[in-house]
């Protein structure tokens, strides 16, 4: 599991080294513009702007001409916006990779910063433009409510979210159950909680999850149930349990391998039960490993494990 987070914390610091080359490039081609436009501002926003005059005897032209500096400064005010919010994001995901409790709320935090950046972007674009977004924002509430009230399952999921997130109750890394289906929860967003098992992703919205069954929280128990003939004298099997059990190596096991007893009388044979605490990622390797050395012990202790048998008598 420590190795595993591990992996997780890397791969989050990776992501903050490595932005994308595609993104790099747009993000310091917009910033070295930003600093040319405000080194150049007189000449192409104060009086001396060379913007300020006709190019052509076309209207359409010279309307696109004197455009330029509104476009310039939209340009500005997304650069600045989306320096701010790379920023806020590096210092996010450096501040928290310390556990996974800290990364899923990193993840939050970012999906949420993603959102507010979209609508700042959207709000500042507009009012370079000319737009009046004081009216805008007014209207923008009145229909918020208005959607609002028929968009309750997608509130519910929001407010759901938040209270996974702060209430601790599962993070990024954990092994949990929902509804029947267990995986890895990989990401935990403001709307959806996704889990992956086997290849396969499954999506949750965070207002339908119930009842979850985090199995991380404590070390995981994997059994084993190995039956023996009535035949065989269980005084002598369990004697060589108490010889042979110790020496049996399991890698994941987080306590040694242990023997519970009997664990049932069956129609033809005992069921003897053992035991063994492993990290929840490991239960199913670790029960695989559990039968077959087991029956490697029983093996060479000639000890028998029965078969379906049919005795026929003849009156």
């Amino acid at each position: 599991m420590k190795k595993k987070f591990k992996e997780q914390a890397e791969e989050v610091k990776l992501k903050v080294k490595k932005l994308g080359i595609v993104k790099s490039i747009i993000l310091l081609i917009m910033i070295v513009a930003t600093v040319c436009a405000f080194v150049l501002y007189d000449y192409i926003f104060g009086s001396k702007s060379v913007f300020d005059r006709e190019i052509s005897s076309f209207g359409f032209v010279n309307n696109l001409f004197w455009m330029i500096p509104k476009i310039i400064r939209a340009i500005q005010a997304v650069t600045i916006i989306l320096v701010i919010a790379t920023i806020i994001s590096i210092i996010i995901n450096k501040v928290f990779v310390k556990n996974k409790r800290e990364v899923t709320v990193a993840n939050l935090l970012n999906s949420v910063l993603k959102w507010i950046t979209i609508i700042i972007l959207i709000i500042t674009v507009l009012a370079v433009w000319g737009v009046d977004t004081t009216a805008l924002i007014t209207g923008a509430g009145v229909v918020t409510l208005i959607v609002g009230l028929g968009m309750q399952s997608l509130i519910a999921d929001v407010v759901a979210g938040l209270f996974i997130v702060f209430e601790n109750e599962f993070n990024v890394g954990d092994i949990v159950t929902v509804d029947g289906f267990r995986g890895e929860v990989v990401s935990i967003g403001i709307r959806t909680t996704k889990l992956k098992a086997v290849g396969n992703i499954k999506i949750f919205n965070n207002s339908d999850i119930r009842g979850v069954l985090n199995q991380t929280v404590e070390p995981s128990t994997a059994k084993a149930f190995i039956s023996i003939e009535y035949s065989e004298s269980l005084e002598r099997v369990e004697q060589v349990i108490k010889d042979n059990l110790s020496k049996i190596e399991i890698i994941g096991l987080v306590e040694p391998l242990c023997y519970d007893g009997v664990s049932e009388l069956g129609a033809s044979a005992v069921t003897l039960q053992f035991s063994a605490k492993c990290n929840e990622n490991d239960i199913f390797d670790v029960q695989r490993a559990m039968n077959k050395q087991l029956k490697l012990m029983f093996d060479e202790n000639g000890i028998n494990i029965p078969f379906n048998q049919i005795v026929v008598h003849n009156a």
